[in-house]
């Protein structure tokens, strides 16, 4: 389990549009048609990551509140599945159904998407405004898998309410800690 770092993209950057298949319903969708109202969150992650293991109950939480107010939530993972065959498309779907997802989970097969996200490690999380604006990007909270500190998605949820209530996010935009994207040679 290596601890790999976001690269935190510049905010302010505009949300790169994607047309990608969602393992839930074998269909491609694109950026445009799962965009939110008021913003939207585009998380990295993949089936087998011990750090999204441990924030999966936490996603999907965050993903329920606050979609309700407007927040569109899509996850996308960019995992060699030829050297990880567990996160491949068919495993991505089964995982999404036992984990109750209710956001579309996306396969990144050619990884473009996640270079030009600029994305390091599983989990990787960006919050963008109704324009698709870059808002927030860094890390769910301070909790990591054996630190012992609990799982409450603050610094992802201040920033979902700041943006809601129009309002500057003051907290520190800390990188995300995960397992690296694993990439094709």
């Amino acid at each position: 389990m290596a601890d790999t770092p976001s690269n935190m993209l510049p905010l302010g950057t505009t949300a790169p549009n994607f047309q990608l298949p969602d393992t839930s319903s074998e269909s491609v969708v694109s950026l445009e048609t799962l965009k939110g109202k008021k913003g939207t969150v585009i998380m990295f992650i993949c089936n087998h990551c011990p750090f999204v293991i441990h924030v999966n109950e936490e996603l999907v939480a965050i993903a329920n509140t606050y979609s309700k107010k407007g927040i569109g939530f899509i996850a996308i993972s960019s995992n060699d599945a030829v050297k990880y065959p567990q996160d491949g498309p068919d495993k991505m779907k089964l995982h999404a159904k036992k984990e109750n997802y209710p956001f579309p989970y996306l396969y990144d097969e050619s990884q473009t998407i996640a270079k030009a996200y600029d994305a390091a490690c599983t989990p990787d999380f960006y919050v963008f405004d109704k324009d698709l604006k870059l808002v927030y990007r860094g890390q769910l909270d301070d909790s990591r898998p054996g630190n012992n500190k609990s799982v409450t998605g603050k610094d992802l949820r201040n920033a979902l309410e700041c943006l809601i209530e129009n309002k500057e996010n003051t907290l520190e935009q800390k990188p995300s800690i995960g397992c690296s994207i694993k990439w094709k040679n």
